[in-house]
């Protein structure tokens, strides 16, 4: 896990009746982000599948876009982005079973508001994953 200021980050996980490949593949394809990232309306990005070093923006809830940097970049486990240069959160697949992962959501403990937003998150890729359908 990631530390911020030498503080461990808020973590939200979901256990999810898909294989950790659909999981990372839902997780790293930005065409899909807007469907279970609550945070994210759009995403302009050169890349459909970030992978180390990927650059790009996205367009908040709000509208207001915000350059994106992927920072550290581990196929088919992890990933984590810095969002408008600052850190932000942690994006973590693991494989329980032949059909069966968990995925989890770091939050720098500075951004602990967040952690809500990375908790529908996980909830909507559960919903993705499972019955096809974000809600």
């Amino acid at each position: 896990m990631k530390s911020s200021f030498f503080m461990e980050p808020l973590t939200t996980a979901v256990e999810i009746r898909a294989s950790a490949a659909a999981a990372w593949e839902l997780l790293i394809d930005t065409r899909r982000w807007p469907e279970w990232g609550p945070s994210v309306a759009r995403v302009d990005c050169a890349d459909r599948c970030i992978g180390p070093g990927t650059i790009g923006r996205v367009q908040t809830a709000i509208g207001l876009w915000l350059p994106f940097q992927i920072t550290e970049f581990t196929a088919g486990q992890y990933w984590h982005w810095r969002v408008a240069g600052i850190p932000a959160t942690g994006h973590r697949v693991l494989s329980i079973g032949p059909d069966l992962c968990r995925v989890l959501f770091e939050v720098p403990v500075l951004a602990a508001p967040y952690y809500v937003i990375c908790k529908l998150a996980a909830r909507r890729i559960k919903n993705i994953l499972e019955e096809g359908h974000p809600a």
